[in-house]
């Protein structure tokens, strides 16, 4: 027999160089492996999803002849109705007055940031986001070639109208700002309000929208709230209609992943060009879905959001407190007031993707490299670390074999007697 012919493969776009597999979604590969503490996906903790609530839910849609006719059919494009107005209701409470026909409904907050990519970015245009930002965006954001600009709002002398320069010299225009304001992903860091002031300023000189990804908002630890950005924006207009922030919502990370319901929120034009897009795509999100989310949300949302902060918050304190015991001198990592993630800087000299390499062989401990979240590949000596998943006994032991690595990796640099053998 002869040798196997090469595989076919047609002629693609131009743009499908630019896609890239999720170094996220390949880590969680290694979940699969029992004798790996992962620190690498932002995964919520499934001990906490309502599934007793989901199985009722369920239950009582299929088992009324009625209403499951309607459940298992197709639906409208903006959503199911019902739970767009308990969304409208949830955005009204923090400050950002709206009604249903300000939301769409997505399959997960992701698939909101592929849709505004789509209507908002043409070749070439600008996006400006933050050095690093949120790798899911970065992979949203890049089949429609943007070219990104580092958005810089503290410390910085840098002007709408340098902004808007360098977007022409590329041929294109700015078009939005992409931001994680609360607790961010990766870093998880907040925006302060004065920051929040100033890129509202910022998107009005620029006449530019604002994609506002509050994935990690209702997961606060510490602190008093910050007002959301549309909130912000809402306050000076009276409603979300007059707003220019878009904002990208979802149910993933307080409730459940698994059955994929996010929202956008947005001024009626807005929603009304996304529609177009939703039904381009894929119609619309499973209504089943949607119907048990709704009853969920209605039933367990303040006591699923109160039980997720009490988890994750030990989880927090319990690495913030193996780091300051076990890392040697040289690395800093962020306080994060909420979310799932702290970030590390590494000595200069130390690359985030080999030290995985080792830390995976040698401690069987996972993390994120940090490269993966800056639009332009720098960050090398950065790893961002996820506290959802592990226990807290998982957590101090993953820390203190990842430190002990770290330690091998910078050992003619560390302060003496912080580094002890294992």
């Amino acid at each position: 027999m002869g040798e196997r012919s090469p595989e076919w493969e047609p002629a693609y776009a131009g743009r499908a160089a630019r896609m890239r597999a999720s170094e996220i979604r390949e880590l969680l590969k290694l979940l699969d492996q029992p004798d790996i503490i992962s620190f690498a996906g932002g995964i919520p903790d499934p001990a906490l999803f309502p599934e007793e609530a989901a199985r009722s839910a369920y239950g009582a849609i299929l088992g009324d002849p009625a209403l499951a006719k309607v459940a298992l059919q197709y639906s409208v494009s903006e959503g199911y109705l019902p739970l767009r107005q308990w969304i409208a209701g949830h955005m009204s409470r923090q400050g950002a007055p709206c009604d249903a026909g300000n939301i769409l409904v997505t399959s997960g907050s992701q698939q909101g940031l592929d849709f505004l990519a789509r209507l908002l970015i043409s070749p070439g245009d600008t996006a400006l986001v933050t050095w690093p930002t949120y790798l899911g965006a970065l992979q949203a954001f890049g089949a429609c070639e943007p070219r990104y600009d580092r958005l810089a709002l503290d410390r910085t002398n840098i002007t709408s109208p340098a902004y808007a320069e360098a977007a022409a010299a590329s041929g294109g225009r700015v078009k939005y700002a992409y931001v994680v304001p609360d607790f961010a992903n990766p870093t998880g860091e907040t925006m302060t309000l004065a920051a929040r002031e100033r890129l509202l300023s910022l998107a009005a000189e620029l006449d530019i929208a604002v994609i506002e990804d509050a994935a990690y908002a209702a997961l606060r630890y510490d602190g008093d709230p910050i007002p959301a950005l549309i909130a912000l924006d809402a306050a000076r207009t009276g409603h979300v209609d007059g707003a220019r922030i878009i904002y990208c919502g979802t149910f993933s990370k307080t409730l459940t992943p698994g059955l994929r319901v996010g929202w956008i929120c947005a001024a009626r034009p807005v929603i009304s060009r996304l529609v177009l897009v939703k039904q381009a795509s894929d119609l619309n999100s499973p209504l089943l879905n949607q119907m048990v989310m709704h009853r969920l949300a209605e039933a367990t949302y303040p006591a699923q959001v109160t039980a997720s902060r009490d988890r994750y918050r030990a989880r927090r304190d319990r690495m913030l407190a193996a780091l300051a015991r076990h890392m040697p001198g040289g690395v800093r990592w962020t306080r994060p007031d909420g979310g799932l993630f702290v970030w590390l800087e590494l000595p200069e000299t130390i690359d985030g993707a080999q030290l995985l390499d080792r830390s995976v062989k040698e401690a069987r401990v996972a993390f994120v490299p940090g490269r993966a979240f800056f639009a332009d590949g720098s960050g090398a000596n950065t790893v961002r670390l996820s506290f959802s998943l592990a226990t807290e006994d998982e957590i101090e032991a993953g820390v203190e074999r990842l430190a002990a690595v770290l330690c091998r990796e910078v050992a003619a640099v560390v302060t003496a007697g912080r580094c002890a053998p294992t």
